[in-house]
């Protein structure tokens, strides 16, 4: 039997020492946040007890801080062998005051409302809930973490991959020396995922060692880290272009935004450039760009692939509001799957900090005569009517201003019914239109600018909207159809088809519904003939792709009318989704998915909003809002909608890809690119390069792919990495797609996205991107 070594206890001197050492890093490290001296930063190193939430019975003190690397909040052990429990301020999604989660409205009384805070982390339904000991206290946690949280993530790409390669330095440094010797060095270069030989790893270290100690410290280390850092592509690029004294001139950068970027540069824009970007204080005074500057503008958003003027809102929002996609979630109150998951306000709330637009609530009687929210024949969990409704009421509009649509799907009875347009009325209060805007009877939509910070219901409706301008607006509860939604539901479970079902619909609710009222769809010359632009349908999968393979331009001209809604098919109790591309191409609205569900089609979705502020509505093409437009995604014909393209695309090279085994020091990942088109179906495309063995920290490929684009105004372009397995399904490591109308020539940077849409810190690709008119 082995001994255990205790850890022998410190005098006072050792500790005191210890202590000033801490410190000293503390210091280093909140300076390197842009926080030195900040006094919300010093609150956060000093920590302080809490009351950690669990439950109604399980609510205990804890010590919580910041730890001196200013990366990770913990709660420290006084516990010998107890290992303290840390996560990173990278993992935090956000942090709420208040009773804001299911945990506190759940296990907290309301007297304690103000004194509540929880930290969301970007893991799956993870977050923390704490008492603190005074509503001002709550508050100094809420805005000390929310500062030291977005200093974090507004540090350039240099800092944090000085920040990624310190903490592995960090890890690799066993005797906590400060110094690293070659053993420790080769377990360095494990943890940046680079599998190198022993005798290049001996290079390295030897050149580094200027001192002959047979280790590295301090400047010698810096040494090493540019010897790791080093870019031979930039050095290419740069030295093509600087041709003053080895430097990059005003005049030099001039001409690389101009041949290179294909930028609508001056003189004036490059300098503000080099103002912005160079780091060397005398090259700046001489109005030249060093390398390291260079670098620093490609890692910026001005050398990003991605427009950076399309990260705010650059589009024409006084359309009709047909006129746009708009992101929309499917069955937004579960959390996983659709038999037995749990219902819960934290889907809604993360469906709208991704600036979901149209949100779905399955509404049934519950006990006590409170309405509840649950996917009705199934296991699902439910969660009460009204705390949605205050979940939505409190974060619609903090990632858009734009108007959200609750989209009720109706079983309870009228009683019931009366009690949700109760909370509706009462919660939203003048933000729910409750009439149609004007003094007139609308003939078409309104538009998002002017439904800024409403809410619409789309839902049955008793009459039509014109009663309202009318003497003759009097209409009693009376039976209508259930949602086809609802319908297709209980279809699924049964062999036959079963009789429409109808429910009795209370005026109170029905009086709510202004914009969008559910009809039956009947076909598109019923609809042209017999419905108002404010009567809109839903379609489940397989009949909307249908509709679009066999009738797309009737969709289209359908779509420029009116709203429509697709929802997955009933079958997919896994929550998965259907590709919403040949739905856009057929210009519907709401194409809803499984927002909880991280897949493919999610992250089209996200590359498909990420546009125009990320604001959840995207105005769509003119040829999709023009009733003369014969568009055919299927069968392409002459048109405003053709404008032929190559999309030339180099995968140059990639930076620091995460480890996928962290568990595993040996386990190093096997990188290649897949390069796809989504838009209509003569450009689809997918390529990919070879796999770099071995190489996730500096993998190069220097591979050129091109691609037919016929229709760029509805193509998305998408990067994935993948880890290659030669004996099983490769594993993802990350992803980027974007609107193909988004993407910067030139060569450009593409941050790397988890599989939840989340930047990956550090990482990303490097890449050459030009879209060419063919000739």
């Amino acid at each position: 039997m082995s001994c255990l070594r205790l850890r022998p206890k410190r005098t006072n001197s050792e500790e005191q020492t210890w202590q000033e050492s801490l410190r000293k890093v503390a210091q280093d490290n909140g300076k390197r946040l842009g926080l030195e001296g900040d006094s919300d930063l010093n609150f956060l190193l000093t920590g302080g007890d809490l009351i950690k939430v669990r439950s109604k019975s399980w609510q205990k003190s804890r010590f919580i801080k910041l730890m001196e690397d200013c990366k990770r909040i913990g709660y420290p052990s006084k516990k010998i062998f107890k290992r303290e429990k840390t996560f990173l301020l990278d993992d935090i999604d956000s942090v709420r005051l208040g009773r804001q989660s299911d945990g506190l409205i759940k296990y907290t009384d309301p007297s304690e409302e103000e004194k509540c805070f929880s930290i969301i982390l970007k893991k799956k339904d993870k977050k923390l809930d704490f008492i603190a000991s005074s509503k001002e206290e709550a508050q100094q946690w809420v805005t000390s973490l929310e500062k030291v949280v977005s200093n974090m993530h507004n540090l350039s790409h240099k800092q944090r991959s000085e920040h990624w390669i310190i903490e592995a330095m960090r890890k690799a440094d066993k005797n906590r020396d400060n110094k690293m010797n070659l053993k420790e060095l080769k377990v360095f270069l494990k943890q940046l995922n680079i599998d190198v030989a022993d005798i290049y790893a001996e290079e390295l270290f030897r050149k580094s060692d200027k001192s002959n100690s047979g280790t590295l410290e301090d400047t010698e280390i810096k040494e090493f880290y540019d010897l790791l850092t080093y870019r031979k592509e930039i050095d290419v690029i740069y030295k093509k272009y600087a041709k003053t004294d080895g430097e990059m001139s005003t005049t030099d950068l001039l001409k690389f935004l101009l041949n290179e970027q294909r930028e609508q540069a001056t003189m004036e824009s490059a300098l503000k450039l080099i103002e912005k970007y160079e780091i060397d204080e005398t090259a700046k005074q001489e109005k030249h760009m060093t390398k390291d500057g260079f670098l620093m503008y490609l890692q910026h958003e001005e050398g990003s692939i991605f427009n950076p003027a399309h990260s705010s809102v650059y589009q024409d929002m006084s359309q009709p509001l047909n006129h746009y996609f708009i992101s929309s979630s499917h069955n937004t109150y579960l959390m996983e799957d659709q038999l037995k998951g749990p219902s819960s306000t934290e889907a809604y709330i993360k469906a709208l900090m991704k600036s979901c637009r149209c949100v779905e609530l399955d509404c049934w009687d519950g006990a006590n005569g409170e309405p509840v929210i649950y996917h009705g024949y199934t296991l699902t969990s439910k969660v009460p009517f009204k705390d949605v409704i205050k979940a939505i009421k409190d974060f619609a509009f903090k990632k858009s201003e734009y108007p959200v649509i609750l989209s009720l799907e109706n079983h309870c009875t009228v009683e019931q019914q009366k009690l949700m347009a109760h909370y509706l009325i009462s919660i939203l209060g003048d933000d729910l239109v409750t009439k149609p805007l004007g003094n007139t009877m609308p003939t078409n939509f309104p538009s998002p600018e002017e439904l800024k910070g409403k809410f619409l219901i789309k839902g049955k409706r008793l009459n039509k909207l014109d009663a309202m301008f009318s003497n003759n607006n009097t209409v009693e509860e009376e039976m209508v159809s259930e949602e086809d939604e609802a319908e297709d539901c209980k279809e699924k479970d049964q062999k036959a088809k079963p009789k429409k079902a109808k429910i009795k619909l209370a005026k109170e609710l029905s009086d709510i519904v202004i914009y969008c009222k559910s009809v039956h769809f009947s076909g598109f010359e019923h609809s042209r003939d017999n419905q108002a632009f404010y009567e809109m349908s839903s379609f489940k999968e397989s009949k909307a792709f249908n509709l679009s393979e066999t009738s797309a331009t009737a969709f289209i001209h359908h779509n420029i009318d009116k709203l429509s809604r697709i929802y997955p098919a009933g079958t997919r109790t896994d929550s998965s989704n259907y590709n919403p591309v040949p739905m856009w191409n057929v210009g519907c609205q709401f194409v809803a998915l499984n927002f909880q569900t991280p897949s493919k089609e999610m992250h089209i979705n996200q590359g498909r909003f990420v546009q125009n502020g990320f604001c959840g509505y995207v105005l769509k093409p003119e040829f999709q809002r023009s009733l003369s437009s014969q568009f055919n995604p299927n069968s392409l014909t002459n048109g405003p909608w053709l404008q032929k393209k190559i999309l030339h695309v180099m995968v140059i090279s990639a930076q620091q890809l995460p480890k996928l085994n962290k568990d595993k020091q040996n386990s190093i990942v096997d990188p290649l690119v897949k390069v796809e088109i989504f838009g209509v179906p003569a450009d689809n495309d997918s390529k990919e390069t070879h796999y770099i063995k071995n190489n996730g920290f500096n993998p190069v490929w220097n591979m050129k792919f091109e691609f037919a684009i016929h229709v760029p105004e509805l193509a998305l372009l998408r990067f994935m990495l993948e880890d290659y397995d030669s004996t099983s399904q490769n594993d993802f490591i990350g992803q980027n797609c974007l609107p193909l109308t988004s993407v910067q020539n030139g060569y450009r940077h593409v941050p790397l996205l988890t599989k939840r849409g989340d930047i990956i810190p550090s990482a990303q690709l490097f890449v050459h991107t030009m879209l060419l008119d063919c000739l």
